[in-house]
C-alpha cells in the first residue's frame, strides 16, 4: 500500500511562490545598516572631538543640523531622481556618494581650511575651521544618505505585495538598529586604537562592499531571471505592475505640486515632521547625554548604547508584523496600519520617566529611551508603508522624498532646540532640565502626529495619478 505525504498550506504556498523577494529585502537591510553606521560615527566621537576642538553644544548642534537640513532638502530631489533613474542605479549612486562623504570626515581640518576663505568672503568668518570642515563633510553625507529610504521603499513596492510591505519595511528598517548597535561597539574601539580619522575612513569604506552584491543580485522583477513566474505573479497580485525605468509610463512626471494637492501626502509629511526629530535626537545626543549626566565616555558607552539599540530591533520587526494582525481581521491595509500606529504611539510616553528615575541608575533612562526608540522604529516601518498603500509605484519615491524632507526639517528644529537648551541650562548648572524638556517632547510627538494623520485621512483612499 502506498502512502502520500500531506503538505501544509504554508509549504504548498512557499513551494509554489518562491522567496527571492526576501533576498532583495536582505540587500536593503544591509544598505540601511551601512547608512546608519556612517551617520552615527560623529555622535559617538562627539565627546572626544568636542574636547579636542573646544566645541560648545551649539557648535555640535550646528554640525548635526547641516546634515539634517541637507538631508531634508535632498530627500525631495532624491525621490524624484530615483524615480527617474530606477532603483538599481539610483540606490548605487546614493551609496557611492554617502560612502565617499563618510570618508571625507577624516579630512575635516584640511577641508575646513580649504573652504574657509569662501565662507569668510560671504560673511561667515567666525565659524571655527574644525566646525566648518565637519559641516561641509556632513552636507555631502546628508545629500548621499537621502537616497537610502526612497530607494528602499521603492524596491519594496516593486518586490512585495501590499500585505507584506510593512513586514519587509520593518525588516530592512531594522538595519538602522543594527547599524546603531554596531557603531558603539566598533567606533570607540577604533578611535582609541587608531585615532578618530581612521574611524571615519574605515567605517566609510564598508559601503563599497555592498555595491558588489547589489549589482550582482538586483534587477527589476520583470527582468529578474531568478524569480519564478509564480513569485512574479504573487508580487503584482494586489497592485499595478512594476514599470521599467525606460518605459514611457515610468517616464511620465507627476509634479510635486500635484502630489502636494493630496491630503495623503500631507498626512505622511506631518507624521514625519513630528517624529523623525525624535529619532535624530536619540541618535545624535545620547552619547553626549550619557557623558554630561553620568560621566560615561569612550568605550564606557558601548554596553548601554548597544543594549538600547538592541531593543529597537524588536520594534522594527514587530512593528512591521503588527498591522498584519488587524489586516487578517478584515481591515484594509491603511486602517490596519493606523490602528497599529495608535498603539505604538503610546509606548514613547514611558520616556517621561527617564529623568525622574535617572538618579537611581543610568540604566533607567537607557531602558525607557530604548522603549521609545523601539516604538519609533515600529512607527517608522508603518508610516513609510502608508505611501505604497495609497500611491502608485511611479510616485512612491517622490512622495517618500517629500515626507523625508519634512522629517529632516523636524530633525533640524529638534537638534537646534536641543543645542540651545543644553547650552542655556549648562550655564545655569541645570543641564538635566534641558534634557527633561527634550524628553517630554519625544514622549508626546507620536500621539500628536497620529491625531493629525487620522484627521487628514480618516479612511483609506488610494490616489489615482
Amino acid at each position: 500500500m502506498s502512502s502520500t505525504k500531506q503538505t501544509t498550506p504554508a509549504e504548498t504556498i512557499q513551494g509554489k511562490i518562491g522567496g527571492y523577494r526576501w533576498t532583495i529585502c536582505g540587500l536593503l537591510f544591509f544598505a540601511t545598516t551601512v547608512n546608519y553606521l556612517d551617520r552615527q560615527v560623529l555622535s559617538l566621537l562627539q565627546p572626544m572631538l568636542a574636547e579636542k576642538f573646544g566645541w560648545s553644544n551649539t557648535d555640535y548642534a550646528n554640525i548635526a543640523a547641516v546634515f539634517q537640513f541637507t538631508y531634508a532638502i535632498s530627500m525631495l530631489f532624491a525621490g524624484r531622481i530615483i524615480d527617474r533613474l530606477g532603483t538599481k542605479w539610483g540606490y548605487a549612486w546614493a551609496l557611492i556618494i554617502w560612502s565617499l562623504a563618510a570618508i571625507l570626515h577624516a579630512y575635516a581640518e584640511p577641508l575646513g581650511r580649504a573652504v574657509s576663505p569662501v565662507f569668510t568672503a560671504v560673511g561667515f568668518a567666525a565659524i571655527p575651521v574644525s566646525v566648518l570642515g565637519f559641516m561641509v563633510a556632513r552636507a555631502f553625507l546628508g545629500f548621499g544618505e537621502s537616497g537610502n529610504f526612497p530607494a528602499a521603499i521603492k524596491a519594496t513596492a516593486e518586490y512585495f505585495p501590499k500585505k507584506e510591505r510593512s513586514l519587509a519595511t520593518g525588516i530592512f528598517n531594522s538595519g538602522s538598529n543594527v547599524g546603531a548597535i554596531l557603531a558603539p561597539i566598533t567606533v570607540p574601539w577604533i578611535a582609541s586604537h587608531l585615532g578618530w580619522e581612521y574611524t571615519f575612513f574605515i567605517i566609510g569604506a564598508i559601503g563599497f562592499l555592498w555595491l558588489v552584491f547589489w549589482f550582482y543580485y538586483y534587477e527589476t522583477p520583470d527582468r529578474q531571471k531568478r524569480l519564478t513566474s509564480s513569485e512574479r505573479a504573487y508580487i503584482s497580485s494586489d497592485s499595478e505592475p512594476v514599470l521599467e525605468p525606460d518605459s514611457p509610463a515610468s517616464a511620465e512626471k507627476v509634479s510635486w505640486f500635484k502630489l502636494l494637492g493630496f491630503k495623503q501626502t500631507w498626512a505622511f509629511a506631518f507624521g514625519k515632521l513630528m517624529t523623525d526629530g525624535v529619532w535624530w535626537f536619540f541618535l545624535f545626543w545620547l552619547p553626549a547625554y550619557l557623558k554630561v549626566q553620568y560621566g560615561l565616555t569612550g568605550t564606557e558607552v558601548m554596553l548601554p548604547l548597544a543594549a538600547l539599540y538592541s531593543m529597537t530591533m524588536i520594534g522594527s520587526i514587530g512593528g512591521g508584523w503588527f498591522p498584519v494582525y488587524f489586516i487578517n481581521k478584515g481591515y484594509n491595509p491603511y486602517e490596519g496600519r493606523m490602528r497599529a500606529m495608535l498603539v505604538i504611539a503610546l509606548f514613547p510616553l514611558l520616556v517621561l520617566a527617564a529623568q525622574p528615575l535617572g538618579h537611581i541608575s543610568y540604566w533607567f533612562p537607557v531602558l525607557f529611551i530604548g522603549i521609545g526608540a523601539s516604538a519609533h522604529q515600529a512607527w517608522s516601518a508603518n508610516i513609510f508603508t502608508t505611501v505604497s498603500d495609497m500611491f502608485p509605484k511611479k510616485s512612491v519615491a517622490s512622495v517618500t522624498g517629500i515626507g523625508g524632507m519634512a522629517g529632516g526639517i523636524g530633525g533640524v528644529l529638534v537638534t537646534k532646540a536641543g543645542g540651545y537648551l543644553f547650552d542655556h541650562y549648562e550655564k545655569l548648572g541645570q543641564i538635566e532640565t534641558g534634557y527633561t524638556i527634550m524628553f517630554a517632547f519625544c514622549a508626546v510627538a507620536y500621539l500628536a502626529a497620529w491625531a493629525v494623520m487620522k484627521t487628514l485621512v480618516p479612511k483609506m483612499k488610494p490616489v489615482a495619478l
